[in-house]
């Protein structure tokens, strides 16, 4: 709140003025015509905005302008988005510019989001509509302004790829008022021709408002239409049009346009040239193979009289086989007689001698076991005498003993049991449980 009676210094008035313009005017955009540009050595831009009425002082810092792509001047159009503010120093009101674009820039930018929207919803966009170029096109149709720089680019790019091939132009202008029209009914026409497998739609680089004809809607519906495959180039490699997203292939220039649409004679030549060796080298391998297979069948072939010769050759040894067989068989058959009559005369029954056999072998037998009978008893007796011997009651009988400890095994030395042990002692007649009371050795 200011003091009615307060006395300002010219300061504190233009503070005050700053404040008040400053927030009661937020950042917006004005449109207006460039007066008075001056680009200062530090970079920064300082010019008049004006119109028919007014002007204003406008101030754009090296920070905010280096982003610009473009180089403003006196006289021109433009639209900028700016604080309203007050420059204290001189009591100057301007504005401090955060950007700018040249005017209507916003509009058709508007525009051209808007029918890119709808166009691709629509589907005019999809991959799956869009054609294959044609790999060696019989003619070739460019759809652009005769007087165009990118005509003279695509006929030269194509008169050195592809030297002697046919070209169609169906001039229309590229702008201004009606150009989208006009270019619309050029590949209409192109189409209902039927001259040219591929259209090549071109112009050469230029501002948004120059290019705008391709972005209008009737180009986007003509080209969609087209039965015939669309190549478009249009602007530089950074601009992008309407046209472009709709036709079957976008090339960044007039030129690459041209490339994408007819192959490059040299390098088909290269390739044809491979092809011819690659069928040279095949022929030669397939002639080099019915050469030998030739020589094989060649090697093979025999005259008929010596096939004949041969034959006979064959059949004579055959019957010298034949013969040689036979004989063996006769021989092999013969011997084979002889043996078995051999062997039936020798298997003929002579019983007085069997008989007379037969008893002496009985009789050799009899000796035999009965010579085999005395020489077992012999020798069981002698076993026999040769165990009593070792018999163990045997030498019982001789006035010795056998004693056992408490579990039963055989002592032998006086050292294996204590006093008072109880021992089992075994007589030839009997035997006796005794308790040890006094024990030593006899050495």
């Amino acid at each position: 709140m200011i003091e009615k009676n307060r006395i300002f210094s010219v300061r504190e008035l233009n503070f005050a003025a700053k404040q008040l313009i400053e927030s009661g005017l937020p950042l917006l955009w004005v449109r207006g015509e460039i007066s008075n540009f001056v680009c200062a050595a530090s970079g920064h831009w300082y010019f008049s905005l004006k119109d028919e009425q007014a002007q204003v002082r406008c101030v754009m810092f090296r920070h905010k302008s280096q982003y610009l792509d473009w180089q403003p001047k006196s006289g021109a159009q433009v639209e900028v988005l700016a604080l309203p503010g007050l420059y204290e120093a001189r009591g100057e009101f301007q504005l401090t510019l955060e950007q700018m674009r040249p005017a209507g820039m916003g509009a058709l930018y508007e525009a051209f989001e808007k029918l890119k929207k709808k166009l691709e919803v629509e589907g005019l966009f999809a991959d799956s509509r869009k054609r294959a170029l044609p790999l060696f096109p019989a003619q070739i149709g460019i759809v652009t302004s005769p007087q165009a720089a990118a005509l003279r680019d695509v006929l030269t790019t194509l008169s050195i790829r592809m030297p002697g091939l046919p070209v169609v132009l169906y001039p229309t202008p590229v702008q201004g008022a009606g150009a989208a029209q006009k270019i619309a009914e050029a590949i209409a026409l192109a189409n209902q021709r039927k001259e040219c497998e591929v259209i090549v739609l071109c112009r050469g680089g230029g501002s948004i408002e120059d290019l705008w004809s391709f972005n209008e809607e009737v180009v986007a519906r003509a080209i969609a239409a087209s039965h015939i495959p669309i190549v478009c180039g249009v602007g530089h490699e950074t601009d992008f049009t309407i046209a472009d997203f709709v036709a079957d292939q976008r090339a960044a220039t007039p030129t690459a346009a041209a490339q994408a649409a007819v192959p490059e004679r040299l390098e088909l030549l290269g390739r044809v040239a491979q092809f011819e060796q690659r069928m040279t080298r095949a022929m030669l391998r397939s002639l080099e193979r019915a050469m030998q297979q030739l020589d094989y069948l060649q090697r093979r072939l025999v005259h008929p009289a010596q096939r004949v010769q041969q034959q006979l050759q064959h059949l004579s040894q055959l019957q010298q086989r034949l013969q040689s067989t036979l004989a063996h068989t006769l021989q092999h058959q013969n011997l084979r007689w002889q043996a078995m009559h051999q062997r039936l005369h020798s298997a003929r029954p002579q019983f007085t001698q069997h008989a007379t056999r037969q008893e002496e072998i009985s009789r050799r037998m009899k000796d035999a076991l009965q010579r085999m009978l005395e020489r077992y008893d012999n020798r069981l007796a002698a076993v026999r005498q040769h165990l009593q011997h070792l018999d163990p009651q045997r030498v019982l009988a001789r006035g010795y003993s056998m004693v056992r400890d408490e579990h039963g095994a055989v002592v032998t030395d006086s050292a294996a049991f204590p006093p008072g042990a109880s021992l089992k002692v075994t007589f030839a007649k009997g035997w006796a449980k005794v308790a040890v009371t006094e024990k030593g050795s006899d050495k």
